[in-house]
């Protein structure tokens, strides 16, 4: 036999707030390291010999 917790609506709210903001901060750290690795590649990143 498994009890399962009911959430009370300011739970559900506060928790997909919390879910909203972790993922716009993964988001943010994605374009903070694609933003870094273009920095550092510089304009040879446009050089490719094909």
């Amino acid at each position: 036999m498994v009890d399962f917790v009911e959430l009370t609506e300011l739970q559900k709210k506060t928790r997909r707030r919390r879910s909203i903001a972790l993922a716009l901060m993964l988001a943010a750290l994605v374009v903070v390291f694609y933003v870094a690795t273009i920095v550092k590649f510089g304009p040879a990143i446009f050089d490719r010999a094909f």
